[in-house]
């Protein structure tokens, strides 16, 4: 009786001559090096970029889709970069957003967690062209903040809560402090006011005048520009803003008064608002530029407008809202359950429906409003799924899928965190060309109907290429399998790990 080895050994044999008696190059050729979980190599078209995984969705390495192109890799969550077509570090994430690290190759920027951020130029770098570039920026929000440029007007240093300044930062054109709050001094607009301690003493002087004691009485007056009071801040007040220079002769001042929460009144060129129990009870009417009508009970439940150029609301909260504004239309049904909205952005015609806001979320986008353009969608239902499809034959999903919804557009999570979720993708690039990825890539399946091609892959378990009529089933990634020639004869073979073109990115080294 002939052994298990001696079998093995025939067949061995068996497979060199079938090997020998058949050209390698007529051999179907995968596209996939699966070495699940070590590593798995995928290469969409012959002789294009790789993409690389191991370890399941720890280690990787891809293509990216920047205008020169690229390559992203890392490991993740703990480390991803960013390169150029190049090969020269782009970007750099760690546990992103604790760490990151951008630059064009001549300035730089690096922060943790946004909290803790420095902004500057490589040393050797060429000169700068404005004076922009010339930032040198560290700051340790809230404490520390620091600017060096070659213009010393721009430069500042402060440490909060000591003594400092910093200068169109925060919103403010100049702010300076020693000691917060015991003494701060704020310019803005020509004028300098100065709190001690804030904010409850206070004395402008410059382009604007006043004083005030807050919250028990204020006075700004800015001379032909405006005028503000306040008693009691915030119940009691009276602004006047003048007009502007643009404005016809003659146009009269806008005031607005209020001894809250019994009444308010705003009056101007061609409007009147006034609210009673403020802010429950009121209406609105403006005549210029365009007429607009609005009136208001129980604010902000119950509401109701229109206006002539096209703005409207029927606000029936919490049942019912329909609103439209500036090309934007909205429904609300049993807010917050339910949400509609269409509007244009450019030339994309978009409509969103949220229920829940993220629970289930569907944007559908259409090229000009045109009935026949083909219509974009994109779906969430949080968090199983999230899916895309273009239109045009381009489709993908994810399962499942917890943070496409909360981080739309954001690359980073794309490439550090959502590859942890997804146990089954897939990607059609177009009708009949397509692949699909299980737990990480330990199965995969991908079909090119327009190359009569088809590649399955079961880890490096069982392989599976079909090229027009030929065939070949690999074991063990070619340790033993049989083969489909041209012809329709099955050939066996064993120790044939040579399923790749020598040539290829994936061929073995």
């Amino acid at each position: 009786m002939t052994t298990t080895p001696a079998l093995l050994i025939r067949a061995a044999a068996v497979t060199a001559l079938a090997v020998a008696a058949g050209p390698l190059h007529a051999q179907p050729v995968d596209r996939e090096d699966n070495r699940w979980p070590a590593s798995v190599r995928y290469m969409e078209n012959p002789g294009s970029a790789p993409s690389w995984a191991g370890a399941g969705p720890f280690v990787f390495s891809q293509p990216v889709n920047e205008p020169a192109g690229g390559t992203a890799r890392g490991l993740r969550p703990f480390w991803v970069q960013l390169d150029n077509a190049r090969g020269e570090l782009r970007a750099g994430y760690v546990l992103y957003p604790l760490l990151s690290y951008r630059t064009d190759g001549t300035s730089f920027q690096w922060s943790f967690f946004e909290l803790i951020r420095r902004w500057g130029r490589h040393a050797g770098a060429p000169a700068a062209t404005s004076t922009f570039e010339e930032n040198e920026e560290f700051e340790v929000f809230p404490f520390w903040f620091s600017r060096t440029t070659a213009d010393p007007e721009r430069n500042y240093r402060a440490l909060f809560p000591i003594a400092g300044t910093v200068k169109n930062k925060l919103t403010f054109e100049r702010l300076s402090w020693v000691l917060f709050p015991l003494y701060v001094e704020n310019d803005r607009r020509g004028a300098t006011t100065r709190y001690f301690p804030w904010p409850f003493l206070r004395v402008t002087k410059g382009a604007a005048q006043g004083w005030g004691v807050w919250p028990l009485y204020t006075q700004l007056e800015r001379p032909g520009v405006s005028r503000l009071q306040t008693w009691l801040w915030p119940l009691g007040y009276h602004s006047v803003r003048q007009p502007t220079p643009d404005d016809p002769a003659g146009t009269p001042p806008r005031h607005d008064i209020g001894a809250l929460p019994f009444y308010a009144r705003s009056t101007g060129p061609g409007l009147i608002s006034e609210d009673y129990l403020w802010p429950f009870f009121g209406y609105t009417t403006r005549t210029k530029p365009v007429p607009y009508r609005e009136t208001r009970y129980l604010w902000p439940l119950f509401v109701q407008a229109r206006g002539g150029d096209g703005k409207l609301i029927n606000r029936w909260a919490p049942f019912y809202t329909h609103s439209r504004s500036q090309g934007v239309e909205k429904h609300w049904y049993a807010w917050p359950l339910l949400r509609h909205a269409a509007w244009s952005d450019r030339d994309v015609a978009r409509e969103r429906t949220q229920f829940l806001y993220f629970l289930y979320w569907h944007e559908a986008q259409r090229l000009g409003r045109k009935p026949d353009a083909p219509v974009a969608n994109l779906t969430h239902v949080w968090p199983l799924v999230s899916a895309w499809d273009d239109g045009a034959g381009r489709r993908q999903w994810q399962f499942p899928s917890p943070l496409e919804v909360f981080f739309p557009g954001n690359e980073k999570v794309r490439l550090a965190w959502s590859p942890f979720f997804s146990l089954a993708r897939h990607d059609q690039r177009a009708p009949g060309d397509q692949r699909t990825a299980l737990l990480w890539n330990a199965v995969t399946w991908e079909k090119r109907a327009t190359e009569e091609r088809s590649e399955f892959h079961l880890g490096p378990l069982l392989g599976v290429t079909r090229q027009g009529a030929e065939k070949r089933v690999a074991i063990g990634r070619g340790l033993l399998g049989w083969r489909r020639e041209a012809d329709g004869r099955w050939r066996m073979f064993a120790f044939d790990f040579r399923a790749k073109p020598e040539t290829s990115p994936l061929a073995p080294r």
